[in-house]
């Protein structure tokens, strides 16, 4: 009786057991998927590691995390640039052997890149995910592509590199890096940064072991290097104490400092830190953002900004610092000077000296930089006087010896000395207060009465204009209301028999005239439209004509006499984008540029999102964008394409487009959206900023193609090639306009940002992630 109790039990434990097992998923086949919301995990055979979905922001990502641990710590990231997905998201093996990303709308990205079809995917103990072929043999592994973290097996071979998350939940690319280099170093760098000595902050010194070492870590936490022929040379953390249950993985955390960490599984995963470089944890090269300086303070590291700057955001201090005052001139003002030299001791930057001055005092240095508008800061050490431009970067406070460099900051008066005043001043300022106050009073009353006089014309027109409807109604004219219908004879005459020709683009040419009023116009003479008979053409004439906005040319009127069919827009005395770059003498300067990037995008915006039917402009290049007295862009030629209609997914015009500005997708047959003027928007913006033609014949061969030659420069982290023979203030600014372009051309319509997006991205208001830079053939 005993004996059958214990065979019960047996059945019964085994039982259980297999209905667990049965519960977690060890191998992906095709036709699986794992979804958020229910089998949304992939687990090794000892249950260390899971892969599937993982909550980031208000979604999911994608990766692979300690499954025996309660942190579940990620040590891979798919796609770890991408917003979060919704819980409708599936990682899903299609029945012809791709690991992929289903979306919602049965958008797809893949997960893993491979050669030949996989037949099942699996996580291996090692933390490795894997994808094998029908001969079982793996034909993808993560391991090949890793992010953060070094784990045991994992091999960091030269060239490779590991890059930092955000932060400890948010593992899109951070600020740091760590390269295996080709020379034989492990070396630290910011992201973004060149490799060179003046950006590293942290080195092995093991150059000594040859070229193309590897960088591997054991499974006792030992992190060594083995040469080129496999063996071991160099052990980088003095070894580990080995202990039973442990588990070791090395990660460049998100402070910049490389870590390796043990989690103890015997004691519910518990983690600790075994060794970690740089030590100093002010170390990593800019970790208190620009204009900011990092203090270490009871070995914790602290961001501070200089004297006259305030932080960019308190909650986040890692973004450096913003100056606490307005500027206005260096001039000398009233007798007074506007600014004032505060002294910041023990700091030291990376070096961005515009000018040395030597033999001086450190009162004479202080004088020199107020004399100099274009000095902010000025370095002082012995009798040397540096002076530099902002943005500071890498700052850092040092041990306060004899012989440490002075940093001299130039701020507002106003920005005070510890919060000190003359009494005087003070009287002035309360006086120029009153005055200020008794006149925003006045102005606030006059505002008033003005508003209310507006008010009361405007219900007069309003009146008037109404009458004006009803009588044109009566007559069948209501349609032609706010748009002058012209006779051809009359733009014949305006145009002298349309002799001054100042442009052809792709639906007709434009000729200058001169109306009886003396009004400038531009008429052009149609040669292909959509719509074929007349109610058709006064249907989309009525429709442009409802769509102003400043930065797109003003349709003033229309002609449809017979066969003839011309528009009259208002004239543009500076011609088009591209005379205005590349023939006039204006040759506009930094600022302006963007400027124009900002009010051709402002343009797009309009006509996507916010006027009163969607439209798809179609061809946006510089010959149909025109330059105003003012420098001010406008964008012309807008609904001459087929507007999109809500139940249309595509066109019905054929190819459109100006060649080195047409979306990949006109020559795929693929639906046309209003990404594909996000596309041309983007060649657009990279031709304004490198101030040179899309395709170039006259330059070396390397960079006839703008596109390819700006990726090439993005990569190799030299944009500086690209701005001609200017300095760019910001080169941060420039890097900024190059990734929004990138982005805009990606060959995949659903990558590319709106054109909402983009303008958000232009002002500032959102970050610009590092694009994936997939390049069109085309």
């Amino acid at each position: 009786m005993q004996q059958a109790s214990m065979v019960l039990l047996f059945l019964l434990l085994l039982a259980i057991s297999m209905a667990n097992a049965q519960q977690r998923n060890f191998n992906l086949s095709r036709g699986s998927t794992l979804s958020p919301m229910g089998n949304s995990s992939l687990f090794s055979q000892s249950s260390t590691f899971a892969f599937g979905f993982f909550s980031f922001g208000d979604g999911f990502a994608i990766g692979i995390w300690y499954e025996g641990t309660p942190q579940k710590t990620v040590v891979w990231t798919a796609n770890r640039n991408d917003p979060p997905v919704s819980r409708n998201a599936t990682i899903g093996m299609t029945n012809d052997g791709r690991l992929i990303l289903q979306e919602v709308g049965g958008q797809e990205k893949p997960i893993a890149n491979t050669t030949e079809p996989a037949i099942f995917v699996s996580i291996l103990d090692s933390g490795n995910l894997v994808l094998y072929n029908s001969n079982s043999t793996i034909i993808w592994q993560s391991f090949d592509y890793p992010t953060d973290t070094l784990l045991p097996g994992l091999l960091l071979r030269a060239g490779d590199q590991l890059f930092s998350s955000i932060s400890e939940t948010n593992h899109s690319m951070g600020s740091f890096r760590i390269k295996m280099q080709i020379d034989g170093n492990i070396v630290m760098y910011p992201v973004g940064s060149l490799d060179a000595p003046d950006f590293a902050y942290w080195e092995s010194d093991t150059n000594f072991v040859g070229k193309n070492a590897t960088l591997t870590l054991d499974g006792n936490g030992r992190l060594y290097m083995l040469n080129s022929s496999g063996a071991e040379v160099k052990n980088i953390n003095n070894g580990a104490v080995p202990s039973g249950g442990k588990i070791y993985r090395a990660t460049i955390d998100a402070d910049g400092i490389f870590r390796v960490y043990s989690h103890n599984l015997i004691e519910n995963g518990s983690q600790s830190i075994v060794w970690s470089a740089p030590e100093d944890r002010c170390t990593p090269k800019g970790i208190c953002g620009i204009n900011g300086y990092c203090d270490l303070i009871s070995q914790q590291p602290v961001c501070a900004c200089p004297p006259g700057f305030v932080f960019i955001n308190q909650d986040q201090r890692n973004l450096g610092c913003n100056r606490n005052f307005i500027v206005e001139s260096c001039a000398f003002k009233n007798d007074r000077i506007e600014y004032t030299i505060q002294e910041l001791q023990n700091t030291i930057w990376l070096e961005s000296t515009y000018a040395i001055l030597s033999s001086m005092t450190i009162e004479e240095c202080n004088l020199a930089c107020l004399e100099d508008c274009n000095c902010e800061v000025a370095q002082f050490q012995g009798q040397e006087c540096k002076k530099q431009k902002l943005p500071l970067t890498f700052g850092r406070r040092t041990q306060q010896e004899a012989g440490n460099p002075t940093t001299l900051v130039k701020v507002g008066m106003d920005s005070g000395r510890n919060g000190t005043m003359d009494p005087k001043e003070a009287r002035k300022k309360v006086l120029r207060m009153d005055i200020l106050v008794s006149g925003v009073a006045c102005l606030s009353f006059a505002l008033i009465v003005l508003a209310f006089a507006t008010f009361l014309i405007f219900r007069y027109r309003r009146w008037a204009y109404k009458k004006i409807l009803y009588k044109a109604n009566d007559q069948g004219l209501i349609d032609d209301v706010s748009l002058r219908a012209f006779t051809y004879n009359e733009l014949n005459v305006a145009t002298n028999g349309f002799v001054e020709k100042l442009g052809r683009g792709s639906f007709g040419t434009v000729f200058k005239g001169t109306l009886s009023e003396q009004r400038i116009i531009a008429v052009k003479r149609l040669e292909k439209v959509v719509a074929e008979g007349e109610l058709e053409f006064r249907n989309e004439m009525r429709s442009i004509g409802r769509t102003h906005h400043r930065n797109l040319v003003r349709l003033l009127g229309y002609c449809h006499d017979g066969s003839n069919r011309l528009l009259v827009y208002e004239y543009m005395s500076n011609g088009t984008l591209c005379d205005y770059l590349f023939k006039s003498q204006l040759n506009p300067n930094w600022e302006e540029r963007i400027n124009i990037v900002l009010h051709i995008a402002r343009g797009i915006v309009y006509l996507h999102e916010e006027c009163e039917t969607q439209i798809i402009h179609c061809d946006i290049n510089p010959n149909n964008i025109l330059m105003d007295e003012y420098g001010h862009a406008k964008i012309a030629d807008f609904g001459l394409a087929k507007l999109l209609m809500p139940d249309h997914s595509r066109t019905l015009t054929g190819i459109r487009g100006t060649r080195g500005y047409v979306a990949p997708e006109w020559h795929k047959n693929l639906p046309i959206t209003a990404k594909v003027d996000v596309y041309s928007f983007g060649i657009v913006l990279l031709v304004i900023i490198c101030c040179r033609r899309s395709i170039d014949v006259n330059v070396p061969e390397s960079e006839v193609v703008l596109i390819d030659w700006v990726y090439d420069c993005f990569t190799a982290n030299d944009v500086c090639k690209l701005v001609p023979k200017e300095e760019v203030a910001d080169k941060q600014s420039l890097e900024r306009m190059v990734k929004i372009g990138l982005w805009c051309i990606e060959e995949e319509p659903v990558v590319r940002p709106s054109m909402k997006k983009v303008l958000q991205m232009l002002e500032g208001n959102v970050d610009v992630p590092i694009p994936p830079c997939t390049r069109s053939s085309l």
